[in-house]
């Protein structure tokens, strides 16, 4: 007779592949989304100039998301993603900031009179 928590732990590995392979799947559609997501912000940066805010905040929580499944696939975290926990929210942008131009240095006038 085998050990009731073996058994136990064993139907739990096999569940747990089971929701490996689905969010594989999961996975490759959300990968195909992120694409789509990046060829329209391209396409939008380059007619507007500057890029979505809406598509910025979706592109960053869909790549938290892929993350979360990155943990779960790897066995980081024992906790599925999304539809079983909330989906990730958005973070702030980190965008590349315009760099400021040093102040003029202002040149010596020779003129002055010197003491």
């Amino acid at each position: 007779m085998q050990d009731p928590k073996a058994e136990l732990r064993r139907e739990a590995l096999l569940l747990r592949v089971l929701w490996m392979l689905v969010f594989v799947i999961v996975w490759q559609l959300a990968e195909l989304v992120l694409l789509c997501l990046v060829v329209v912000q391209l396409l939008v940066r380059l007619v507007q100039g500057e890029p979505n805010r809406t598509l910025m905040d979706f592109g960053d929580s869909l790549s938290r998301y892929l993350a979360q499944i990155g943990r779960f696939e790897a066995f980081h975290s024992d906790r599925k993603p999304w539809p079983f926990a909330d989906w990730p929210a958005a973070r702030a942008p980190e965008r590349d900031v315009e760099p400021v131009a040093p102040a003029p240095v202002k040149p010596a006038d020779d003129t002055a009179p010197r003491p």
